[in-house]
């Protein structure tokens, strides 16, 4: 749901919790699209098959396993380390810095962590691109919950636990709704961020604006 003034029930967040695609940075920028077609190719030249059955593959094991690298490792026994260093080395020029964005990030009070089925030195270079390095007090990548993804929720308590946060005074945002049904689960605040809400009992909150939601908790 859309809460029009949010601020009160954040009173309790001492933990910031944030995704990276499209979430620190909107969909129209079109990082992900480049990742999506290099994914689409490293199936195609790993298991033998054409684009159009890379492409389905890609689609069914993200829907299926949450990432497509999780459905990979699942049935196809795949390393995930070249894999995931040949699928994110991409042009991030496409991204602009955020002045307001970094200001909103950097005035929140607690713990600030990013939290990517993406990797760290991934996430590093997108935060670099956005304007949004040193805000952060940990980043943290699909390697540092065993390579299992998000939505799963023994991702979140891998990750969680390494962290030390205590997710009754936590908050996550996140652009894809399956994500957010753990951290609810688990007694987060769930804020959705996208162009559409998703009226599922485990958001609290949808955004459109990430820069606009954030200056209403300030």
């Amino acid at each position: 749901m859309t809460t029009p003034c949010p601020k009160p029930h954040f009173a309790h967040v001492e933990s910031w919790v944030f995704d990276l695609d499209n979430t620190l940075y909107p969909p129209e920028m079109a990082l992900f699209d480049q990742i999506n077609i290099r994914m689409t190719d490293w199936v195609m030249r790993a298991l033998g098959v054409d684009e159009a059955e890379a492409n389905r593959l890609r689609v069914k094991y993200w829907r299926e396993h949450g990432t497509t690298l999780a459905g990979l490792m699942r049935h196809h026994d795949v390393d995930p380390g070249p894999y995931l260093t040949e699928v994110h080395e991409i042009d991030f020029t496409v991204l602009a810095p955020d002045a307001e964005l970094a200001a909103h990030i950097r005035a929140l009070p607690g713990r600030r962590i990013v939290y990517t089925n993406g990797t760290e030195p991934y996430a590093r270079r997108v935060l670099e691109h956005r304007g949004l390095s040193g805000l952060f007090d940990a980043i943290y990548g699909v390697e540092h919950a065993a390579f299992r993804p998000k939505p799963e929720r023994e991702a979140f308590d891998l990750v969680f636990a390494k962290d030390g946060l205590d997710p009754t005074r936590a908050a996550m945002f996140e652009d894809d709704p399956r994500n957010l049904a753990a951290p609810h689960e688990m007694g987060m605040r769930t804020v959705h961020v996208a162009p559409e809400p998703d009226p599922a009992e485990h958001i609290h909150h949808h955004t459109v604006d990430l820069n606009d939601f954030l200056a209403h908790l300030q």
